[in-house]
């Protein structure tokens, strides 16, 4: 039993490659839990500063959002590490990270929720937070798995990768993030890649997690997409896996939302020669209407 991060039992398994820890909620801080895991296990003591960096940055951003968003009243933390990486686990019980997010911002379903978090800048609370967390999180470590609601969004960034499925999990959140130990990168170069002038300015729309079998047809897909994207410079439409878009939807995507958000950027990526031609036939219709 420890005293002062919220009356942690523990559990060591063998060899101490897997450290379980349950706190109560009440009264608890992130920063002090993590102060307390460096001080108990050993694997995250003995980290660079760039694995360190990661580690300590996306665990007391997940657990800050259990401690503010869960309405969970424990939390169940896991710890492990082998040669090559560290990964933490946190499970809660509360309503839920996608269904907390659907409600809030009144959409029509929890995969809604989930393509609105991939965004950033997504806040249940905008006088208290960014919504900068989640998006970075899920980009600073090497995997990512948040699982609420009867869906899992994994990123896997050692193959860029975005992968949602649904599981059988009704309540609760379940997140858990993977940090090499020798990462590629610092996390100043994460949030670089998404700056402008110091500021978060730039994000990455992965147009497969709006449909979720559906075709890109309409141009309600297209506004699904581009929700809340105007808080951005630039936005970078990733068609990765996407075989064939509708002329409503590049049209609303390149011309429409464009003319009326001058402000933003909107830069296609990874288009195979049918949505490029599609892109190309939006482009040229808005500059022959100029």
């Amino acid at each position: 039993m420890h005293q002062g991060a919220g009356r942690a039992a523990r559990w060591v398994l063998p060899e101490a490659r897997r450290l379980e820890f349950e706190f109560s909620t009440d009264g608890l801080a992130e920063d002090r839990v993590w102060d307390l895991l460096v001080d108990k296990v050993p694997a995250l003591a003995s980290l660079g500063r760039d694995a360190r960096d990661i580690s300590g940055y996306a665990f007391t951003e997940m657990l800050n959002n259990v401690l503010e968003h869960s309405a969970s009243d424990r939390v169940a933390i896991t710890v492990s590490h082998d040669d090559r990486s560290v990964s933490f686990e946190i499970d809660d019980s509360g309503v839920g990270a996608f269904e907390h997010v659907r409600r809030a911002f009144d959409l029509d379903s929890e995969l809604e929720a989930l393509a609105e978090l991939s965004k950033g800048k997504t806040t249940t609370a905008p006088e208290a937070h960014t919504g900068e967390g989640v998006f970075f999180t899920s980009r600073a470590v090497e995997r990512f798995e948040l699982e609420a609601n009867g869906i899992e969004w994994i990123v896997d960034n050692t193959i860029s990768d975005f992968t949602v499925r649904s599981t059988g999990r009704a309540s609760g959140t379940r997140v858990r993030c993977v940090v090499p130990l020798f990462p590629e990168r610092t996390l100043t170069d994460v949030f670089m890649e998404y700056a402008e002038d110091g500021e978060f300015a730039r994000t990455r729309a992965v147009v497969r997690l709006f449909a979720f079998g559906s075709e890109f047809v309409s141009r309600s897909h297209a506004r699904r997409l581009l929700h809340g994207l105007e808080r951005f410079r630039e936005v970078i439409v990733d068609f990765d896996r996407i075989e064939a878009i509708g002329q409503g939807f590049a049209d609303e995507v390149f011309r429409v939302w464009p003319k009326t958000h001058p402000e933003t950027r909107v830069i296609p990526e990874n288009a195979v020669a049918a949505v490029e031609f599609m892109i190309q036939r939006a482009l040229a219709a808005g500059r022959n209407r100029e």
